[in-house]
């Protein structure tokens, strides 16, 4: 098999072959890591390419030979963005103030890709310590929608999304905290699972917003993001909010019928500032499901006003009081020439941050300041429960909840850092989510007028991971 009939196939595919013995992992790295050597230049998807992939996976093939390794996707390679700890791989946060951080340990998901035999190919590239939706605030510079030039890919997990658009990876994971996963999802024309909030470690992930953060799969279709996350979930010692859940039954997904099932509509998701072509898709997608047989139901859920302003108090909140670990005294970017012990914190963190996570450290610090943290972070808290008691109502009537990813395709480099309220308008879909810890999965389901990718969401029950990714797997089953 060739390297470019090696980089068509999906990871369920690759890790069938690789099992049959048609193809070796040892073949699967090299093809992979020659593709990203020749190609991503042009996309600045990855921060550090692993050199020794390939060596890895000839201790894998020899694992697979001789029985030790037995995982569904032994031998297949993975990317890993590059805010999830990797012991002796440098993990920056896209930040200058981690551009020197080799961990000495692996984050949990690290250890269970690695104990499942699968081949780390390198480090995704990712807006500064997860800020961002555009992949554009890095320290390494943007990432590059591989479907358009001059188009972001979407973020914070731009990098994670570009590589798989590109054919860089044929899986990797990403981290979600408000949309990150699904929105470059959509935007780069990939499958992206954020998984329910719990269900996979966060142990060794860099925390932005610890209530709200959560590591999740991206794959070419919902079967891979399936198998890899059986591989990643599960309860964790070392992760107090880790719980334990039930494994996506592969066959379940595979022969899922939608009939008879219910799909809610909030009308909010398709008001105002939604592209026509990202409503006619999605429509579209959402008429599939009713001419199979599922019953569609349209429904008011006036609480999406509140989500932008709830995400962002919590969220900076969360993110003002996680950095101020960083301040050039035990690790990290340290400055030359300091003479005390505060130009060192005020010059290790003016320096070593970016222009985003200082605006959102300022406002997570104004937001808990006396005076301000009843008028804000509080009400920020009672809007969250009545976020929660509102999709506790819709799961009563409904199976899934499904609307857009986004309210528009792939922006333009450069359109949304000039006006941070316009990139942080564009999570309106996605960060109710997160709020509630829902798990959701952003698919693709046809094309703009300028043919860049549009994603469909659809959202579950906590835990019904394996409702959501039948849905999807239907879909792409057409």
């Amino acid at each position: 098999m060739t390297n470019e009939e090696i980089l068509r196939l999906s990871a369920s595919e690759l890790a069938s072959v690789i099992r049959e013995g048609s193809v070796s992992s040892e073949e699967a790295a090299r093809a992979y890591i020659e593709a990203i050597k020749a190609e991503d230049g042009k996309y600045n998807s990855y921060v550090t390419v692993c050199d020794d992939a390939i060596e890895e996976a000839k201790r894998i093939d020899e694992g697979i030979r001789s029985g030790e390794i037995d995982s569904p996707l032994a031998g297949v390679p993975v990317a890993v963005k590059d805010n999830i700890c990797t012991k002796g791989i440098l993990t920056s946060c896209g930040s200058r103030m981690l551009s020197n951080f080799i961990p000495p340990y692996d984050a949990t998901v690290v250890r269970k890709l690695k104990e499942a035999g699968m081949v780390i190919l390198g480090k995704t590239n990712m807006d500064e310590f997860a800020m961002g939706s555009t992949t554009e605030t890095s320290f390494y510079g943007p990432t590059v929608n591989p479907h358009g030039t001059g188009k972001v890919p979407g973020g914070s997990s731009g990098g994670s999304a570009a590589c798989m658009a590109a054919g860089l990876a044929p899986l990797s994971l990403g981290s979600d905290t408000g949309g990150s996963i699904r929105q470059p999802a959509s935007f780069c024309g990939v499958t992206g699972l954020k998984p329910t909030y719990g269900t996979v470690s966060r142990y060794g992930l860099v925390a932005f917003a610890s209530s709200l953060d959560q590591i999740g799969p991206i794959g070419k279709n919902a079967e891979d993001c399936a198998l890899l996350f059986n591989i990643i979930s599960g309860v964790d010692d070392r992760d107090q909010s880790s719980t334990e859940s039930d494994k996506v039954d592969l066959d379940k997904i595979k022969n899922f019928d939608v009939s008879g099932k219910k799909i809610g509509i909030p009308e909010e998701y398709f008001g105002e500032g939604i592209d026509e072509d990202v409503r006619a898709r999605v429509s579209e997608a959402v008429r599939f499901f009713e001419e199979r047989g599922a019953t569609v139901e349209k429904f008011k859920m006036p609480i999406i006003d509140y989500a932008i302003p709830t995400y962002y108090i919590i969220a900076c909140a969360e993110a003002c009081s996680n950095l101020s670990r960083y301040d050039g005294v035990k690790y990290g970017f340290r400055p030359e020439g300091v003479d005390n012990l505060m130009d060192l914190y005020i010059r290790s963190r003016s320096e070593g941050f970016g222009m985003e996570v200082k605006r959102r450290i300022m406002l997570g610090n104004f937001v808990l300041s006396s005076g301000y943290y009843d008028a804000y972070y509080n009400k920020a808290l009672q809007a969250k429960a009545l976020i929660k008691k509102a999709f506790d109502e819709a799961f009563e009537k409904y199976d899934v909840v499904m609307g857009p990813v986004a309210p528009t395709t792939a922006l333009n480099m450069g359109e949304s850092l000039s006006d941070p309220l316009k990139m942080y308008l564009g999570d309106i879909c996605t960060v109710l989510i997160n709020i509630v810890g829902l798990p959701a999965i952003s698919i693709p389901c046809g094309n703009d007028s300028n043919n860049m990718p549009v994603g469909l969401q659809i959202i579950g029950r906590h835990y019904d991971e394996e409702t959501i990714l039948g849905f999807a797997a239907s879909y792409q089953r057409g």
